[in-house]
């Protein structure tokens, strides 16, 4: 064997020369070929052995010799032009060859730098043929390998290849070489032979005059994919090649690009059409490589073919993207012009951005700044799929790391969870629920990170409020499996529960509260359905089936399908008696967690096809079964969650470390718990648990003993007989609470005594006795818990204390408390205080007023008249403004109190069908007007009763039209709440009508266009409406009229418009039951009619067809229709017609706008409505933060914090704005507030926070003083009566003094100047805009009736 030279590769190149010339060869004087000793001639007459035997002798020859060695290179150089002969080049056998490549390769050696062969022709055939055996290197196990490798090494190290530069067609040589080189290196080889490759190759680069495209192709063809996956070896070859010549080839590959990308010369090589997966390989390898190839890049991005465009921002995506890639910020233009293509009218183009935006988070921190407005653009971008991708971006990167995605990037996820798109708020909120789970729940990153998110909890639940199902039942898995994953440990499950509910915002609060209220709900629904599977099959019975099946689909994802899949599922259930069985265990108030594991799983099985690879029926029912699960509270989560309770309470728990006090876990503890005994009662019965509750009771906080005392009453049914020591315990303690309580402990403590014992009568004498006999009017600080105790006892127990509850109401109730003023009130013209500000004589009086309403409300009977005397002294409390005796010695906060607790007892005196008919119109009207009290809390909380009165259906139709009343209201909140309020009340009616047969009788209490009448009769006596031709009063009634008319003829359902129509127009064929007889009261209500008809005729177009039905309106307001008699006279002259015309309001897209949120600052936002049967109890906010989830009916002037238009859905015409509600509206001068500005809606106010805002100044006071008569006023003056009262000249001289009249107060949009606490709202009007309305005399809001 022959021996390689292992010296070094640079010394050995240092012995030879890198390029070689060509001298006159120099032949032998014999002609003859001297062979070396021992070697024979080499011919064409021996055999191929022999030729390899003696060519072995020949390589050993060649190796052994050097440059020095001048005999020797005389003596061999015939034989050195013999081996170069055709009978050697073109020899068959590959030994002969690779014997003379290894010579040759030898002879340039030696004889450097002057080569032996001459022809031009000649050195391109032996480099050729030294090319071709090259090949031989492929396979490794050959035992010619290390010959091979000796012949790469000396080519290597001499440089031989070289000699070609002066070759004219070098290229052709070069490029096999280059391909024969990538093609045979494989995995087997090691790191010297790739060494000696790269040395080979790139001497040739370095040291040419330079690249040609066809040689670069050999190269860069490596770089593509389907190659490289072909042979990852020649992918690295290439890559470190690249690497090592990065000078010299850089112009090259710079030039490629320039003809492929600028010139758009794609036929200049083959691998134009792979430009951009090259560009992002030689990045990847080496940014240099690409430093004249970028700018190019920035001209292809602004190219006119989207296409185009598209494949330069997935390139540069890649570029910018990758990890440790500097280019964005060695090339800031190219990084701006990519980013700029986030806005590309191309649709793809932007996705791709939106896309890359993940990795360049994840690998590039510090350009998150650069993308975050971009970003925030693309979340609202027109197309699903990007704001999808915007979320999937952010979540991805906050996955990762939370440090990875700002605030800002979180609040474009959190404002997404309120999407049109379910694909889109479905992300954003599982991406939230994600994030939760990691960073809050397994605290991967710290307390730090887990307080950056804390507010996902919250915003996560807020989300039940959405009237979506699909939202729901989203917002109930997340909480299963993120929030509160049910797999857990039921110690580790009840923790996280507990310290999630400490920690929850009150509208998340009472968002988990409703969820499982809706939970438990359509648990009895499906009890119900079973409990009729056992009643023998009767067409009544299928018909209540029926209407159950209705209400359980409309508890599932796509209302219309689920219909079909649950009435598949009842037929099964009506077939598979273990199915059922299976079932009823699932909704039985004993099973446990894991139990209702093991039900889901078995009725899933059962109803799997294993044939169908989707099964939509099975999913549905799947839906059913997860939102029926007990899969977190049962009877050992109830006892853990007890024993949280009394560590909280005894200290030991570690309530600091989950970031709650002890305090607010103990009251947060007990409040769950509550929660929980409304739901799951059964699993509260356990000794253990009742004694946790005992220790409760006995505790300072007043809100814990509450608690306490209702989960006693909602679950202790069994005490009395299964734990006689609870019992005797619990009785004295609720005796003292009753007793000696607050007022809501005295409250429960009667409940819970009536609910849980036997004896309750003997309970609840040995309670009422001591309380009556110790009532004192003049020790008022202990009368209201002895009220409010006597108060529910008289309501719980009616018969039995009947009697002596009559004489405590007429003789203590109201001689000695109601009609007595003891105390002077505090004078400090506040409209509104606190309840701690509130005198205990004022509270007496308002729990006096409750016990009222709870005494009659327990006797449902009008047989003594009692009903009778109690709502005259309502009435006359109204009427006098709360001030019942009118010595003035009362407050203005202290009335504003005692006229709400009149408003609502009579309300709540309607809910009883016996006390509503002998209600009078006038007690109707005066207990609707409170709606339009001058005090705003008074206000507020009157419509919040109405609401949740009138959507449980306790109350009658009626109370629904005095909502048309709000359209009065200030403040625009209020207006927009009232909408609200209306919307809900009517799809409930509407809901339930469908859902329930009825008579027709019921239909006409039920039908919310039968609210028109009703409606219509309390405008025509409306207190502000005293002159019946008067343009602006006019206006006022046509704003109430729409106020309605527009939510109730969104659709027009079975031709409701003209029903509608017909109504008002049968009202004029009738007259006023209030006063039949009276000319002017009958004209006015004539007049509200036409002003309603012009409403209807402007608004609808369908209005004018034929009525389906004829209406019947309500003998109590209208006396029976003359049939002689036929009413056709227009009471609209053509000047108010016109103003009508002119004036009108804009529509307000009350149906579109119903979630989104209107943001009034410090407005305590409206949250709670309650559910009708199959009704789910929907917030009125689709943002529980939010004070209201409909936009007012303002002009767009008006500040709002959506950013947008009020009414962007619909056309407005513009006829004016509203003006400011500043300082700047007070004419200096006259120190008044000018005519057209009479506290009407004129811009949203500035809410009241503790009453300070509804007080006047001294001034005010005084001009108010000079314009009250001198008799007392009662209830609202007219409107010029309150302008003159609230700017300090007297209305009385205008209007001649026509005060006096029956109304309630004008409501007041407060002066800016009323408190120093008030923020006022400024509208910013333009100043074009303002010198115009300065011009106009009254600025009015413009109604648009035609869309």
């Amino acid at each position: 064997m022959w021996e390689i030279d292992e010296r070094p590769v640079e010394d050995r190149v240092d012995t030879v020369d890198t390029r070689m010339e060509f001298p006159q060869p120099q032949k032998p004087a014999d002609g003859k070929i001297s062979y070396p000793p021992g070697v024979k001639e080499i011919t064409d007459k021996i055999t191929n052995d022999e030729v390899v035997k003696r060519l072995k002798m020949v390589v050993k020859t060649y190796m052994d010799m050097d440059q020095d060695s001048e005999d020797e290179k005389q003596q061999y150089l015939a034989l050195a032009l013999h081996l170069a002969s055709d009978f050697f080049l073109r020899n068959p056998n590959k030994d002969v060859r690779l014997l003379v490549a290894c010579c040759l390769a030898d002879i340039f050696r030696i004889y450097a730098p002057e080569a032996p062969y001459t022809s031009h022709d000649k050195l391109k055939d032996i480099f050729l043929f030294i090319t071709r055996q090259l090949k031989g290197l492929e396979d490794t196990k050959s035992p010619q390998f290390n010959r091979y490798f000796y012949l790469l090494e000396n080519l290597a190290w001499v440089k031989s290849y070289n000699i070609c530069f002066e070759l004219e067609d070098c290229n052709e040589i070069f490029i096999q070489l280059f391909k024969t080189l990538f093609s045979v290196i494989n995995n087997s080889h090691n790191q010297k032979v790739q060494m000696h490759m790269l040395d080979l190759m790139s001497s040739i680069i370095m040291e040419g005059d330079g690249v040609t495209q066809e040689l670069l192709d050999t190269i860069l063809i490596n770089l593509i994919s389907a190659h490289k996956n072909l042979n990852k070896q020649a992918y690295d070859l290439a890559k470190i090649l690249l690497k090592r010549t990065v000078q010299t080839i850089e112009m090259c590959i710079a030039n490629f690009f320039n003809q492929v990308l600028v010139v758009g010369k794609s036929s200049v090589s083959d691998l134009s059409e792979h430009v951009f997966d090259l560009i992002q390989e030689l990045f990847a390898i080496d940014p240099l490589l690409l430093v004249s190839v970028m700018p190019q890049l920035e001209f292809k991005l602004k190219s006119n073919d989207g296409e185009e465009r598209l494949a330069v921002v997935r390139l540069l995506a890649k570029l910018f993207g990758v990890k440790d890639s500097e280019l964005a910020t060695q090339n800031r233009p190219l990084w701006q012009c990519f980013l700029g293509r986030f806005n590309d009218i191309h649709v793809p183009v932007r996705l791709e951005c939106v896309k890359f935006a993940s990795h360049c988070l994840m690998n590039h921190p510090d350009l998150a700044k650069d993308l975050t407005e971009f970003l925030k653009v693309r979340s609202h971008d027109p197309e699903e799929a990007i704001r999808h991708d915007v979320i999937v971006t952010i979540i991805n990167a906050g996955k990762k790391d939370l440090n990875l995605v700002n605030d800002q990037l979180l609040g474009f996820v959190r404002e997404r969870t309120l999407d049109k798109r379910w694909r889109v708020r479905k992300e954003a909120m599982m991406g939230l629920a994600q994030l939760f789970k990691k960073y809050c729940l397994h605290h991967e990153a710290g307390k730090e990170s887990a307080q950056k998110i804390s507010w996902i909890k919250d915003k996560l639940l807020h989300i039940y409020y959405q009237n979506s199902i699909d939202d729901k039942l989203l917002v109930e898995k997340i909480f299963a499996q993120f929030m509160v994953p049910h797999n857990l440990e039921t110690e580790e499950k009840m923790k996280c529960l507990y310290y999630l509910y400490a920690c929850l915002d009150l509208n998340a609060v009472k968002a988990l509260n409703e969820m499982w209220k809706c939970q438990n709900m359509l648990r009895s629904h499906v009890r119900e359905l079973l409990d009729l599977h056992k009643q023998p099959t009767t067409e009544a019975n299928s018909t209540a089936m029926f209407g159950k099946l209705m209400t359980i689909a409309k508890n599932l994802p796509d209302p219309g399908k689920a219909q079909d899949f649950v009435k598949k599922f009842n037929q099964v259930l009506g077939e598979d008696e273990k199915l059922r069985a299976q079932l009823e265990q699932l909704i039985s108030p004993t099973c446990s967690c894991k139990q209702a594991e093991v039900c889901v799983r078995e009725i899933s099985r059962k109803l799997t096809f294993p044939k169908q690879p989707t099964n939509p029926f099975l999913e549905m029912v799947k839906f059913l079964l997860e939102r029926i699960a007990p899969v977190h509270i049962d009877s050992e989560a109830i006892s853990t969650l007890v024993k949280l309770l009394n560590k909280s309470v005894e200290g030991t728990a570690d309530d600091d470390d989950e970031g709650v006090t002890p305090d607010v876990a103990i009251r947060a503890g007990l409040e769950l718990l509550k929660v929980l005994s409304f739901t799951h009662p059964t699993s509260f019965h356990s000794a253990e648990t009742y004694e946790s509750l005992l220790q409760c009771l006995k505790m300072e906080d007043d809100k814990v003993a509450e608690a306490a005392i209702q989960i006693f009453r909602n679950t202790g049914q069994k005490i009395e007989t299964e734990l006689p020591q609870i019992r005797s315990t619990l009785i004295p303690i609720l005796h003292q609470k009753a007793k000696r309580g607050t007022p809501h402990q005295a409250k429960q403590a009667v409940h819970c005594i009536h609910a849980i014992f036997h004896n309750k009568e003997v309970q609840l004498a040995q309670i009422f006795e001591p309380l009556s006999r110790s009532l004192n009017a003049d020790v008022p600080e202990q009368l209201i818990t002895p009220l409010v105790s006597l108060g529910h006892i008289s309501m719980l127990a009616p018969d039995q204390f009947a009697s002596p509850m009559k004489s405590i109401v007429a003789n203590f109730i109201v001689k000695d408390l109601l009609m007595n003023d003891r105390s002077i009130g505090n004078k400090n013209g506040k409209l509104w205080s606190s309840e701690e500000e509130v005198s205990p004589e004022v509270l007496g009086k308002v729990q006096a007023v409750k016990l009222l309403v709870r005494w009659l409300m327990g006797m449902k009977n009008n047989q003594s008249k009692s009903a009778n005397s109690t709502l005259r002294l309502l009435s006359a409390m109204l009427v006098s403004e709360g001030d019942l005796t009118e010595q003035k010695k009362i407050s203005k906060s202290d009335m504003s109190r005692l006229r709400l607790s009149a408003g609502s007892a009579i309300m709540k005196l309607a809910q009883e069908p016996c006390y509503h008919d002998i209600i009078t119109p006038e007690q109707y009207q005066l207990c609707g007007l409170v709606i339009n009290d001058e005090c705003y809390q008074v206000r507020q909380m009157f419509a919040l009763k109405l609401h949740l009165a009138l959507v449980k259906l306790m109350l009658p139709l009626e109370y629904l039209a005095v909502f048309a009343l709000c359209a009065k209201d200030p403040v625009k909140e209020r207006r927009a709440h009232a909408r609200q309020c209306l919307l809900k009340n009517i799809n409930v009616r509407r809901e339930y009508i469908k859902q329930n047969t009825m008579p027709h009788e019921k239909l006409l209490s039920l039908l919310p266009e039968y609210v028109v009448p009703y409606m219509i009769h309390l405008l025509a006596h409306d207190p502000d409406f005293t002159k019946p031709q008067d343009l602006e009063q006019l206006r006022d009634i046509k704003e109430c009229l729409w106020f309605m008319l527009e939510v109730l003829m969104t659709k027009n359902e079975n031709n409701s418009h003209a029903f509608l129509r017909k109504m008002v127009e049968n009202i004029k064929q009738t007259k006023d039951a209030q006063a039949p007889d009276d000319p002017k009261t009958n004209e006015k209500l004539y007049i509200v009619c036409d002003v309603a008809l012009f409403v209807i005729v402007n608004k609808s177009t369908a209005c004018h067809l034929e009525s389906p039905k004829d209406p019947v309106l309500p003998t109590k307001f209208f006396t029976p229709p003359d049939k002689d008699l036929i009413n056709d006279k227009d009471y609209l002259s053509s000047e108010a017609r016109t103003s009508l015309l002119t004036g009108k309001p804009k529509p307000t897209g009350v149906l579109g706008a119903v979630n989104k949120p209107l943001s009034v600052t410090g407005r305590r936002p409206y949250t709670k409505s309650t559910p009708i049967e199959s009704v789910s109890n929907i917030s009125v906010n689709s943002e529980p933060g939010s004070p209201a989830g409909s936009r007012g009916r303002e002009v767009g002037t008006e500040p709002s914090e959506l950013g947008a238009r009020e009414n962007q859905e619909n056309p407005v015409m513009v006829v004016n704005t509203d003006v400011e509600v500043e300082v700047k509206d007070v004419n200096p001068e006259a120190g008044q507030v000018s005519g057209d500005q009479r506290g009407k809606k004129r811009g949203p106010t500035a809410p009241p926070a503790n009453g300070s805002e509804n007080s006047a100044a001294p001034g005010e006071k005084a001009a108010a003083a000079a314009a009250v008569p001198n008799k007392p006023r009662r209830g609202r003056p007219p409107k010029s009566l309150a302008s003159g009262a609230s700017g300090g000249t007297s209305g009385a001289e205008k209007e001649g003094g026509t005060g006096a009249g029956r109304g309630r107060k004008r409501a007041v949009a407060q002066d800016s100047t009323s408190s120093p606490t008030v923020e006022p709202i400024t509208i910013k009007i333009p100043k074009q805009q303002k010198e115009t309305d300065s011009k106009r005399p009254a600025p009015q809001r413009p109604v648009e009736l035609q869309r």
